[in-house]
């Protein structure tokens, strides 16, 4: 019988093509640990990982199953930089500042494929990607974006006219955009699954089916419960993201999920002008649409929508409509999955990483850029741990307000943003 995600829709075929997708026992009874991690996706177990790996005795303790949030269900680009362009960055932070949080997420991207190599992870790699546009009026801001990444010390973006971008894509749908060499895309499951087996060979104790139930710091301990046990640790780690619901209100007040849905066709074929180059793709709709090919030729096309799926046989509808809309060729192509998760979002669309009780550090809001930055973000805060907090500080210092509206009407406010800028991406 094919495992279904008790709280994402719909059956992916990152879940069909993995392999072996190994179970780990439910926490049953009291444990102690130098560091309770809550939430095992990329955060979670990378973090995991290097604690273990430097003699930390370690618990993870995951809801449902490793894969079932956001870290198995992906898009798996692997971007450039920040969430936010370099520019912006620059803009508001200075040159310095900005230029360090651009070199880390560039040594983020760097160490995953290091790791993912070094642990024998195989993780389906493929480089480039295309950012691209189909307005007109929004191309000198792909040159500023070029201009500002050299600037920044990065040389592999370079500028595409109409006719390039649609030789790369396949379709006239965009009318221009950047090619970064440098970037690329990956089977996200198999990252997840890899890094769990590596956490767990290098001794940290996992447990899935194991919701953590309450948190609460006191003296220099961390207490987590869970319904048949309970954990006492010296730090804590929450890494939820958009899974968090009110375990803690600090996280929750900052970090939103909204919906993601990815459907993926039959393979194409190797004659197929569909992104002959194999590079993945997004695109610069607020409401961002992202697809690509996998190695094995179908295509994974994904779009972030404002509406609740109820049931999974209704992501292939809009999904294909969206395919449709790039590549009318595709009308009666067979999609045979279609699946949906949360992303964790913020307000600046920049990572919240915030210690929110005495010896408890939160971590997410990747904002769609999480593939690497969870992923690093999880080997930071293990240098934290080790006495070294300078790197994680980038994150930490980053001003990300409150979503407004409080817990009651956030959502709410949420849905009328996406819905206006869902219709202004008309236009």
């Amino acid at each position: 019988m094919t495992y279904q995600s008790p709280i994402s829709p719909g059956y992916s075929w990152y879940e069909a093509t993995v392999g072996e997708r190994p179970e780990y026992p439910a926490l049953d009874g009291d444990v102690s640990a130098d560091v309770v991690i809550i939430g095992g996706g990329y955060t979670g177990l990378s973090a995991a990982v290097h604690l273990a790996k430097a003699g930390t005795n370690v618990v993870l303790i995951e809801a449902h199953r490793f894969g079932d949030g956001a870290s198995g269900r992906n898009g798996g680009q692997l971007g450039t930089g920040q969430r936010a362009g370099p520019e912006e960055m620059e803009q508001e932070l200075g040159f310095t500042r900005a230029k360090a949080l651009f070199d880390l997420a560039e040594e983020a991207k760097a160490h995953l494929l290091e790791f993912a190599s070094t642990n024998r992870i195989e993780i389906d790699f493929r480089p480039g990607h295309l950012n691209v546009t189909h307005k007109a009026r929004e191309l000198p801001d792909y040159s500023k974006y070029a201009e500002a990444a050299a600037r920044f010390g990065y040389p592999h973006i370079s500028v595409m006219d109409a006719a390039e971008t649609a030789e790369r894509i396949g379709s006239t749908h965009y009318v221009g955009g950047v090619r970064d060499a440098g970037a690329g895309h990956i089977h996200p499951m198999k990252l997840l699954v890899g890094t769990a087996r590596v956490a767990a060979e290098a001794g940290a104790r996992l447990h899935e089916r194991t919701p953590a139930t309450g948190i609460a710091a006191k003296g220099n301990k961390v207490r987590v419960t869970t319904p048949r046990g309970t954990i006492i640790a010296d730090k804590c780690l929450i890494a939820t993201n958009a899974y968090g619901n009110d375990l803690e209100p600090e996280s929750a007040a900052h970090i939103m999920p909204i919906g993601s849905f990815i459907g993926a066709t039959v393979p194409l074929g190797a004659d197929s002008p569909v992104l002959p180059g194999g590079e993945s793709v997004s695109d610069s709709r607020f409401v961002v649409r992202y697809f690509r090919r996998a190695p094995s030729g179908e295509l994974l096309f994904g779009g972030r929508e404002i509406y609740a799926v109820k049931d999974p046989s209704d992501i292939h509808v809009h999904i294909r409509r969206q395919i449709v809309e790039t590549y009318p060729a595709l009308k009666d192509v067979e999609i045979t999955h279609g699946w949906g998760g949360y992303v964790g979002i913020t307000v600046p669309r920049k990572p919240f990483v915030r210690e929110v009780m005495p010896n408890v550090i939160s971590a997410g809001g990747y904002s769609g850029h999480g593939v690497m930055l969870a992923n690093f973000v999880g080997k930071l805060y293990a240098e934290t741990v080790a006495g070294n907090r300078d790197r994680l500080k980038l994150f930490e210092e980053l001003k990300i307000p409150a979503f407004p509206g409080g817990r009651r009407f956030r959502s709410p406010m949420l849905f009328l943003a996406l819905s206006w800028f869902a219709l202004r991406d008309r236009f």
